[in-house]
């Protein structure tokens, strides 16, 4: 694998992790997304999440899908920092 694309893709998923604590962390304060931020981060993250959401069983009030996609993007972060 070329350095450019590694980095790129660190970068990517970097990225995409600190959307993701982002959105976990502003959902515990304004958990109907209102206002810019709240929205680019609704927006950026549900793609991802919405799939994850439908295979995982109901859990009641916790939503455990964020919690699998961090995991799976460390996972991710991790093969490609050993390639």
């Amino acid at each position: 694998m070329s350095e450019f694309l590694r980095v790129f893709v660190q970068l990517f998923v970097t990225a995409l992790w600190l959307l993701v604590i982002g959105r976990v962390l502003l959902s515990w304060v304004n958990p109907r997304f209102e206002g810019p931020v709240a929205r680019f981060l609704y927006d950026t993250t549900e793609p991802l999440l919405a799939p994850i959401r439908r295979v995982l069983p109901s859990t009641g009030m916790f939503d455990l899908s964020a919690l699998v996609l961090l995991l799976a993007l460390g996972v991710l972060l991790r093969v490609v920092l050993y390639l």
